[in-house]
């Protein structure tokens, strides 16, 4: 089966990823979601944003990804594009076995 695959990086302070989370749940019902803390990263700003015993970071990179139909997909980030800032969304093509 053909799926199309979003992965949506955000980071956690303001826990967008929960509300992205609800909304593919509970209004898309996609095929599943998966959200991932990072340990290190850093966007376009450059500003890096980082988890260490030293300085425990509030603001990790985080990446919702998830998958469904190209058209579910493709309705879900028109759904959630409130949320998500511009250039923070990538998608490509997987095949669902």
């Amino acid at each position: 089966m053909k799926v199309m695959v979003a992965r949506i990086y955000v980071t956690e302070g303001k826990r967008v990823h929960e509300k992205i989370f609800k909304r593919l749940h509970d209004e898309h019902k996609v095929m599943g979601v998966t959200v991932y803390r990072g340990v290190t990263g850093f966007g376009k700003s450059g500003e890096t944003h980082s988890s260490n015993l030293l300085d425990v970071s509030f603001d990790l990179p985080m990446v919702v990804e998830f998958f469904d139909t190209e058209a579910n997909v493709t309705r879900a980030l028109s759904s959630i594009s409130d949320l998500v800032p511009p250039g923070h969304v990538l998608t490509f093509a997987a095949d669902f076995s």
